[in-house]
């Protein structure tokens, strides 16, 4: 790739409509790769003609996506909109995502094709084949039917990144059950609470799995949770870790001796296009959880056609999406997008550290790994040990790389692209929600790129930042963003509450989906996220997003991570506290540090941002998908309630 410098314009003053401040000015450009673009599943033709189409033919673009998927029955209807917000695509149609994710390659040249590689954190892999997976998902969909598991009933799922989850989660897609993942690092009392709002009648769990170099006994805590779960009649047991369990409740019954008496063979079930696929509850550390509903038809589509044009998959890729299942990061991108797409995806058990930091470039060269998609907090907390561990493994065989998560720093994204992809990976930096359920703001290879931007709406997808008033906002002014029109993969409401629904998500800016995020639109239409609208600092009137103190702070050498809070301030309303990590072998003395980084976040973001405090950190807690936890930071700065800390990776 290219790198071009760009002088940055002059940003005309606009009144203040609860809008942010955009303080950071990144003036790099990066080109897309010639020989990349040749190759693509998508050139630069193509893509404006894209853009152009699905501006003005919507639901044309989407249908013509849909013709990727396997239908039993074509739809009658793309989308209706007659009981908005609860938008319905394909309508009429008939299809299971299981069926596209499995049993339409089996009798293609995919059927002995390597669909998943799992690598355990000792070192260990298992293969499994699209036929391997197909009949390993047919015998458990036979499981759920011999325990009386129909159409509608819900799963819960509570297991680690292991091919078992991919295994249940394509069963119960088979049988048309509904399945609800529970991360696995939630707590007992998060499980609970999660199952019983589910009504979950089954729930699938394992032994034990390996996390940074320990036996984390998964079973013990389901133990815990089952004690108030009227609803659960069944929890089928996983036997990984060989680790001694009690079995003696009635309802608990061993994985093994299920699956070893059911056929191979099973008739996956014609699901409608709007016939709910999962539950995912979401915000469930910061409040009281929401259950996420996504269907087998729009979302298969949607995330079929992202994961083909952004991550420009080929049928010899190896993609290594570095997230969880029990995240829709996994759901989406891990086990659905990739089978949907007939390519090999890439399951990592263990903890990006262990035994050691070079852990993730181990993997890379091990499998000739050729996509790369992981969290900006993962890349930062690797940046710390610097970029010697990289360097001494084969990263050549890496094509694309790309984020998700959070927003990433310029600095990270340089530090990515230089070490990681050796200055010829494009790196698609993706924005998305779990109800979203598919990229929405993202490159293409073949796109410009500017470091920190997630670049432009995905074509078909209506992105848009506006002021408090639903107006959109000049250029350069942050806003919230909103998404104008509905999109293929969305949700299809909250389990159980559709009034919350449309009162969380529809009812603030009337007409427009609020995605809780700000950002901010250049002169370019690149859009660069500042964070969750929450996380705002509200300075002398001044609504800075703390995202851009972070990113200014990590920009400074010495730094590998940083994270800010807003606490109360008599003068000013609010100021900022920071937190940060260092880089290994920093031997400056503390007090020269403070105010070397004062100066600097001064400097690259002007006198709008008052600091009361820096705190050097040797680490930052985090969840274990690699968030930093600022509530967290927050709550035991100012006295509160740290509330639920189940998701602490330490």
């Amino acid at each position: 790739m290219e790198v071009v410098a760009m002088k940055k314009k002059d940003k005309e003053s606009q009144p203040e409509r609860e809008t942010t401040e955009a303080l950071l000015a990144e003036g790099r450009v990066f080109r897309p790769l010639p020989e990349l673009v040749v190759d693509a599943n998508l050139n630069p033709n193509d893509y404006e003609e894209a853009v152009q189409k699905a501006r003005h033919d919507l639901e044309g673009f989407w249908e013509e996506a849909a013709e990727d998927l396997h239908w039993f029955k074509r739809w009658d209807k793309v989308l209706d909109r007659s009981e908005a917000p609860f938008f319905k695509w394909f309508v009429g149609g008939k299809t299971n995502i299981a069926y596209n994710a499995l049993d339409r390659h089996i009798t293609t040249h995919r059927k002995n094709k390597v669909a998943i590689i799992h690598e355990r954190e000792d070192g260990s892999r298992e293969r499994l084949t699209y036929y391997d997976l197909y009949r390993e998902a047919n015998r458990f969909a036979n499981v759920l039917k011999s325990l009386g598991i129909q159409k509608g009933d819900r799963v819960a799922i509570y297991l680690p990144n292991i091919p078992e989850i991919a295994i249940v989660m394509l069963g119960c897609a088979k049988v048309g059950a509904i399945h609800s993942v529970v991360y696995a690092g939630f707590s007992a009392a998060a499980l609970r609470e999660r199952i019983n709002h589910a009504e979950a009648r089954l729930v699938v769990t394992v032994d034990g799995f390996q996390r940074n170099g320990k036996t984390i006994r998964l079973k013990e805590v389901v133990d815990e949770a089952m004690t108030a779960c009227p609803s659960v009649e069944t929890v089928i047991v996983i036997q990984r870790m060989g680790v001694e369990v009690d079995m003696s409740d009635g309802r608990y019954l061993w994985f093994h001796d299920l699956m070893k008496g059911e056929p191979a063979s099973f008739e996956t079930m014609a699901m409608d296009a709007t016939d709910p696929l999962y539950i995912l509850y979401t915000s469930g550390t910061t409040g009281k959880p929401k259950g996420v509903v996504h269907c087998h038809g729009g979302y298969g589509v949607g995330i079929t056609r992202t994961l083909k044009w952004v991550f420009d998959i080929k049928e010899t890729d190896i993609f290594w999406c570095a997230a969880d299942p029990g995240w829709v990061t996994g759901h989406s991108y891990i086990v659905y997008g990739p089978l949907c797409a007939g390519t090999t995806t890439v399951m990592y058990e263990g903890h990006p550290l262990f035994p050691g930091p070079d852990r993730m470039w181990q993997i890379i060269e091990k499998y000739g790994i050729n996509i790369l998609y992981t969290a900006p907090t993962t890349i930062r907390m690797l940046m710390r040990f610097g970029s010697q561990h990289p360097k001494k493994y084969d990263l050549s065989t890496l094509r694309i790389l790309g984020t998700v998560g959070e927003p990433i720093n310029p600095e990270a994204w340089v530090w990515y692209y230089e070490n990681i992809g050796n200055h010829n990976c494009p790196i698609m930096d993706t924005w998305w929600q779990t109800e979203t359920g598919m990229f929405m703001v993202t490159p293409t290879p073949c796109n410009v790129l500017k470091p920190g931007s997630a670049f432009k709406p995905f074509p078909g997808v209506h992105v848009d930042v506006v002021d408090a008033h639903g107006e959109p906002v000049q250029a350069g002014k942050g806003g919230y963003v909103v998404v104008k029109e509905p999109w293929p993969a969305m949700l299809q409401g909250l389990y159980k509450d559709p009034e919350k629904y449309k009162e969380v998500y529809w009812s603030k800016i009337p007409g427009m989906y609020l995605a809780g995020d700000i950002a901010t639109k250049d002169e370019d239409g690149y859009f660069r996220f500042q964070g969750r609208s929450d996380d705002v600092l509200n300075t002398a009137g001044h609504r800075i997003g703390t995202a851009e103190v972070e990113s200014a702070l990590v920009s400074h050498k010495y730094v590998a991570e940083a994270a800010c809070i807003g606490v109360p301030d008599k003068v000013k309303g609010e100021v900022a506290k920071l937190f940060v990590t260092l880089k290994e072998g920093v031997e400056e003395d503390e007090a020269t540090l403070v105010n070397e980084l004062k100066a600097h976040v001064r400097k690259e973001l002007g006198p709008i941002v008052v600091i009361r405090e820096i705190s050097f950190e040797s680490k930052l807690p985090k969840t274990r998908s690699g968030k930093i936890m600022r509530r967290v930071l927050k709550a035991r700065e100012l006295g509160l309630s740290e509330g639920d800390l189940s998701t602490l990776d330490d």
